[in-house]
């Protein structure tokens, strides 16, 4: 084996069926490379398997490929299904072109398939994500450009003599433009005068910056927020100019994942450094996203309230109450309460590792590929390790339940008399119960259980 080459590989589509790109974000030991492509009419699954295809056909064939994706269909169809499909020659299998291409590539190479979580925040995946939608991208503009040229190519050229003598129509034109543009322009204006300000009462899904995910929830509960956090960083001390790059926090509400979540990288107009080797996460990939001050309020009206719950939650808490305090916002630990799962832990666990990844061993929390940190990815692992530390010792808010459900409690609890009859047996009963006992024992040469 000449070396190890990590491969991230993901598709995008708009429509399925519809325009859509691929992309393979391969990491070797000499560099980073960053191939896309794309076709205007196509599928999801078939842009993921030709990210896989192009990937690894890029590679040289001696070298050792782990490959992550976070397609299922690619994943078990590889290493799983592929076997009875050729078995079966490939009857009612959708995509076999590519199905069969990918086995051809993969041929003669040592290849290592894992599945990773999709917009979770892994830095490998979002690589491959953007370059998969980038992949797109081009391929609408060339779809565009050669449209056009089409168009310009069988346009004649009109004859206004023949149509239109006296210039009439042209006229008329030119008089709906000028109409047309005076509408665009006085729309525009309203628009301009029109300010949204942040308002932290107004959930944040309503006004976001374009590159915040924020998530709804799919799960309608009632009871105290709680809200799994993590962050990363440019270095360990905030003290010394160290910022925030990125934000992930899940909510929980009575103990249950509502599905809401919000997700965002910061620019922290600063190099990141050292930090790097730990969450991925590059100058070049930050160097378009929004600076603090342009997602403070969201995040601010997001996590307002809530109790926060983090992994060594000091750490994070002193990055973001200097944050929120830098662009003159109220500091975080004011208006929430913070749990320290770390230490939790030490208290549980005196004397042993307390790091995520060894409660993650001790709990057996279900692998995730931590190759980088990711701060929405470390939340979820961490939600998981919560649930599992503090088993059993669910509360409930009563003041948190509707008044219905506290009706319904209320009749639960009520007790509820009721005199059971009892039946006997009757008198040609007990007689057929005395023969068949008298059966049994003369069958048998024992006494009969059920004899008086």
């Amino acid at each position: 084996m000449s070396q190890t080459i990590t491969l991230y590989v993901d598709g995008a589509c708009k429509g399925n069926p519809g325009l859509g790109g691929w992309g393979a974000y391969i990491i070797t030991e000499q560099g980073e490379h960053k191939l896309c492509g794309g076709e205007p009419e196509t599928t999801n699954n078939r842009m993921e398997l030709t990210a896989a295809i192009e990937g690894i056909a890029f590679c040289p064939t001696d070298a050792r490929l782990i490959i992550w994706t976070d397609s299922n269909y690619v994943k078990q169809g590889i290493t799983e299904w592929i076997h009875s499909w050729k078995k079966k020659n490939w009857k009612d299998v959708k995509n076999p072109d590519l199905w069969q291409k990918l086995d051809a590539t993969c041929v003669n190479r040592e290849i290592e398939w894992n599945w990773i979580k999709g917009h979770a925040g892994h830095a490998g995946n979002e690589m491959a994500d953007q370059l998969a939608n980038l992949g797109a991208e081009q391929t609408a503009k060339q779809l565009k450009s050669t449209t056009q040229a089409n168009a310009d190519t069988k346009k004649p050229e009109p004859d206004w003599l023949l149509d239109d003598p006296f210039g009439l129509d042209m006229m008329a034109d030119q008089d709906e433009t000028v109409e047309e543009l005076e509408i665009e322009i006085n729309v525009q204006d309203n628009m301009a005068e029109t300010e949204i300000l942040p308002d932290s009462s107004v959930t944040p899904t309503g006004s976001l910056h374009p590159q915040i995910v924020v998530t709804e929830a799919k799960l309608s509960l009632q009871g105290p927020r709680q809200l799994i956090l993590d962050t990363e960083t440019t270095g360990f001390y905030y003290q010394d100019g160290d910022r925030i790059i990125e934000v992930g926090a899940i909510e929980m509400i009575n103990r249950k994942l509502t599905g809401s979540s919000i997700h965002i990288y910061i620019n922290p107009e600063k190099p990141v450094g050292d930090s790097e080797a730990i969450h991925g996460i590059t100058d070049d990939f930050l160097q378009d996203k929004p600076k603090y001050a342009e997602i403070a309020d969201t995040l601010f009206a997001y996590l307002k309230g809530a109790e926060i719950i983090a992994h060594n939650a000091t750490f994070d808490m002193n990055f973001l109450d200097m944050e929120f305090k830098r662009v003159g916002l109220p500091l975080l630990s004011d208006v929430c309460e913070v749990t320290d799962t770390l230490a939790l832990a030490k208290n549980k666990h005196p004397g042993q590792k307390n790091s995520l990844d060894a409660l993650v061993r001790r709990y057996e929390i279900p692998a995730r590929d931590r190759t980088f940190h990711g701060a929405l990815l470390d939340a979820e692992i961490l939600a998981d390790v919560y649930l599992a530390m503090t088993g059993g010792q669910v509360s409930f808010d009563m003041d948190a339940l509707s008044q219905t459900e506290q009706s319904q409690n209320k009749t639960t609890r009520q007790r509820v008399q009721i005199e059971l009859p009892v039946i006997y047996a009757s008198g040609d009963e007990l007689a057929q119960h005395e023969t068949w006992v008298k059966q049994f024992e003369q069958k048998h040469g024992k006494p009969c259980f059920f004899a008086k």
